[in-house]
């Protein structure tokens, strides 16, 4: 069996793309919370609201890292950290967990992906394979 097709345009770019974007939607409704924390929690000043300003920061300077073989763990930890939450406000708990469950998708996703290349079976990869046996069968 042949090596796989080497790509055109690497997909795993475009993977981090969705990991950066999923981030920078959890930023907008962890941010979406701070009204209810305003409310029910004491103010935006409060531990609760300095626990969810803290989570959409890191949540952002994530979006930089995430080519970053660390990355995913550090997403990963994040996730369990934002779940912990659940006992200073239900809400960003909840949060955690709709979107660990996102990410746990996501992460499947990514290993089918990788395995997908590893073993030639991406659509760019067996068109470069076809357009190479019909150079071969050409130019004999």
């Amino acid at each position: 069996m042949t090596a796989p097709a080497p790509l055109k345009k690497d997909p795993m770019k475009a993977f981090r793309g969705i990991m950066a974007g999923t981030l920078i939607l959890e930023v907008i409704v962890v941010a979406l919370a701070l009204p209810v924390i305003a409310k029910l929690h004491g103010g935006v000043g409060s531990l609760v609201g300095g626990v969810a300003f803290g989570f959409i920061v890191v949540f952002i300077a994530m979006c930089a890292f995430v080519r970053r073989p660390w990355a995913i763990p550090a997403v990963v930890g994040l996730h369990v950290l934002l779940i912990a939450t659940w006992l200073l406000l239900p809400a960003m708990g909840v949060i955690g967990v709709i979107f660990g469950l996102v990410w746990v998708y996501m992460l499947w996703l990514r290993k089918d992906l990788l395995k997908r290349m590893a073993e030639g079976r991406l659509p760019a990869q067996q068109a470069a394979q076809k357009a190479e046996q019909q150079n071969d069968t050409a130019a004999s």
